[in-house]
């Protein structure tokens, strides 16, 4: 099918005006969540201090949009001389295995977890202060799972389309992770993302977070 130059520069003016709504959404919804729940991200400061000894905040390196490397800030809750030994090998065990594993990304019975860091993962308070990589434009509200450089050489050709959005703090496969049924499954959901991104999906994939949370605690 041909298209017009007319056609094609509609296309490409709407796919602007998305991405300028979906960045402005960011920004205003991630200043708001910062201000709203700053009592909250101070308790949980306090919590991690108290529990053991080490930095509030953890800092990791993922691959953004166009698998560009940015630091990713999370509430600490491992402790300081953890290493990712453990992770790698769940990633994996994950990638190369034909069963579902919830608990690759996040699990409450690692036991490099701190009784705090039990709590907020739980909960996924944890993941509280990636708002500032949003801010910083590194991340989005909703995207693809921030991904670790190591689980690359697992990736199929067509898995790379899932860096063609911003990593998300919520999404499509973290709101639907519960039917995934393997790797491929969980990155089919991210690229499904990437191909149907608009801020009326952002919007029904947000609503759907705190009960995704609520119902799958401890694996979100």
């Amino acid at each position: 099918m041909e298209y017009t130059r007319t056609e094609t520069q509609g296309a490409d003016l709407s796919a602007e005006t998305g991405s300028v709504l979906k960045r402005t959404m960011d920004i205003a919804l991630s200043l708001a969540a910062l201000v709203a729940l700053l009592p909250l991200l101070a308790a949980i400061a306090v919590a991690i201090k108290s529990d053991s000894s080490g930095p509030v905040l953890f800092k990791q390196e993922r691959l953004g949009r166009g698998r560009r490397p940015f630091t990713m800030y999370k509430f600490r809750s491992m402790r300081v001389d953890s290493g990712d030994a453990l992770h790698r090998e769940a990633v994996k065990r994950t990638a190369e295995s034909k069963r579902r594993e919830i608990g690759v990304f996040k699990s409450l019975d690692d036991p490099r977890v701190t009784r705090a860091g039990r709590f907020i993962r739980a909960w996924n308070l944890d993941e509280l202060p990636n708002l500032l990589n949003i801010l910083r434009g590194e991340m989005s509200i909703v995207g693809p799972r921030p991904a670790v450089d190591y689980e690359l050489p697992y990736y199929k050709d067509w898995y790379f389309q899932r860096f063609a959005a911003r990593p998300g703090l919520t999404g499509l496969w973290q709101v639907k992770r519960a039917s995934a049924e393997d790797f491929d499954e969980m990155i089919r959901m991210d690229v499904e993302y990437t191909e149907r991104m608009s801020v009326w999906l952002d919007l029904k994939l947000i609503a759907l977070t705190i009960p995704s949370i609520i119902r799958e605690k401890g694996t979100f």
